[in-house]
């Protein structure tokens, strides 16, 4: 909820999804672009990365950003998601959020 009022702060639009299960559905259903998938490391359910590997067989040209408060465990837990993977660490400032949400949307591919 923080993440997605700080980015619509920023003029972002966001679809926020209760879980891993939603957010899929989502990817599914949404009509317009999905440019960019913000999602935690570890959540109930389902990993962030294979919530990101779902959804890339919906969308395959969205952007993956994941979070983590617990990097080093997360990542030995459930592996790195991809060679060149992006990670906000938590806890991070609503600034931080919205320069690593920019460089994101303006990397290449």
């Amino acid at each position: 909820n923080l993440v997605a009022r700080v980015l619509c702060g920023f003029g972002y639009r966001v679809l926020q999804a209760e879980n891993g299960k939603d957010a899929l559905r989502i990817c599914g259903e949404h009509q317009g672009e999905i440019h960019l998938l913000v999602t935690d490391m570890v959540m109930p359910g389902m990993s962030g990365r294979e919530l990101a590997q779902e959804a890339a067989r919906l969308r395959p040209d969205m952007k993956v950003l994941y979070m983590s408060g617990y990097a080093d465990q997360s990542i030995g837990r459930h592996g790195v998601p991809d060679a060149d993977f992006l990670l906000l660490q938590k806890p991070f400032t609503p600034g931080a959020v919205a320069r690593k949400v920019r460089e994101m949307l303006d990397s290449p591919g």
